[in-house]
């Protein structure tokens, strides 16, 4: 039990810190991007950290499996290097105790990835999918950003503000382009261009609607380059603001399902993002596997020197895992459990790569001739 408890000490330690620092990356990237959308007024920043969060688990589910790789590469590899490994063999430990040992911590971690792809991450991406839903339905004057030209959506219109007051509700020194107007029926390429000193949002009570109230300003209408242009100034106007309508996506929408839904499911592409799922935590215990006896290294060598032909073979099978599930997904593979025939064949080469010598205990040494030896008859 003392090598047992010391392997998964050192095996989750690694693997922790390995984690940690994969999802720093994969984090950060996320966050860098939802920031460009909130300066760039398509996103809200106030929901920036819920997504983050919301996120989390769907980073974590493909994180964890490469986290326990490479840390049991690491910390075998550690104790290659100082003969820690070498002492625990000669005392009789064998390669199939290491493994055993090794299952251990990686069926824990299985777990965690298992409730994270089952029921986590698509209970994330829902709650983030709603989240999205909610900012999307606003109009384009609530991602409005100062001093910049904004286009609403299939640029029927572009909205520009000088300055926005404390609390965002009145924009000042407005500029509002409309490409086809009240006239366009007959002028394909009339537009309509509206200055005003500034300009409020307004409900309608009874039925819902936005609107976009210009105080004090001029509205011009007509077309480019010719001379019959029309010229208004008011001291009130209104402009019904179009709501935006979300984008769907199909991709997005299938993460979201739970788990329940896809085994209801008839559908073959959400049948393989089924399979997909739970394909994950087998994924975890397979690169156990197949980390053992890639961790094995000689001391000459140095603990990194099979690290970044593990890291290729581990990306070769989450890539084959991927283009299975992307050919069922397409139709060019009609039985979604296809996706099971890429685990056997990892799973056979790790148990390979152990060794046959080194898969049997050691046997046992006669025992020892008496000190006097024997006498010839």
């Amino acid at each position: 039990m003392i090598i047992f408890r010391y392997l998964c000490r050192e095996l989750l330690f690694a693997t922790l810190a390995v984690s940690a620092v994969l999802m720093l990356m994969v984090m950060s990237g996320r966050f860098v991007k939802y920031l460009a959308e909130a300066a760039a007024g398509d996103l809200s920043a106030n929901i920036l950290f819920s997504l983050i969060g919301y996120r989390l688990p769907s980073f974590l589910e493909l994180v964890l499996p490469l986290g326990l790789f490479v840390g049991i590469l690491l910390a075998y590899g550690r104790l290659y290097i100082e003969s820690e490994m070498t002492v625990l063999h000669a005392c009789g430990f064998s390669e199939r105790r290491l493994l055993t040992y090794t299952l251990a911590p990686a069926f824990m971690v299985a777990l965690v990835v298992a409730s994270m792809s089952l029921y986590f991450s698509p209970t994330g991406m829902e709650r983030s999918s709603g989240l999205l839903t909610a900012d999307k339905s606003r109009s384009e004057f609530d991602h409005l950003v100062p001093k910049k030209f904004v286009a609403t959506e299939g640029n029927r219109a572009v909205y520009y503000a000088d300055s926005l007051s404390k609390d965002k509700s009145t924009m000042h020194d407005v500029f509002l382009a409309e490409l086809g107007g009240a006239g366009a029926e007959t002028e394909a390429d009339q537009q309509i261009v509206i200055l005003a000193r500034e300009g409020v949002q307004q409900i309608d009570p009874d039925t819902g609607l936005r609107y976009l109230v210009l105080r004090d300003g001029y509205r011009y209408e007509g077309v480019p380059g010719q001379r019959d242009y029309r010229l208004m100034k008011f001291t009130s106007y209104e402009v019904q603001l179009e709501v935006q309508q979300k984008r769907s996506n199909w991709g997005d929408r299938m993460e979201a399902m739970s788990t329940l839904d896809l085994l209801r499911s008839d559908s073959p592409q959400e049948r393989a993002f089924l399979h997909w799922r739970f394909s994950l935590p087998v994924l975890v215990m397979v690169v156990a596997v197949l980390a053992v006896p890639l961790s094995r290294t000689n001391p000459r060598q140095g603990r990194y020197a099979k690290m970044m032909p593990a890291v290729l073979l581990y990306i070769t099978y989450l890539v084959m895992l991927q283009g299975v599930r992307g050919a069922i997904e397409d139709g060019k593979i009609g039985n979604p459990a296809a996706i099971w025939l890429v685990h056997p064949p990892f799973l056979i080469l790790g148990l390979v790569l152990l060794g046959g010598g080194n898969w049997r205990r050691r046997p046992k040494r006669p025992p020892a001739e008496p000190a006097g030896g024997t006498s010839d008859a």
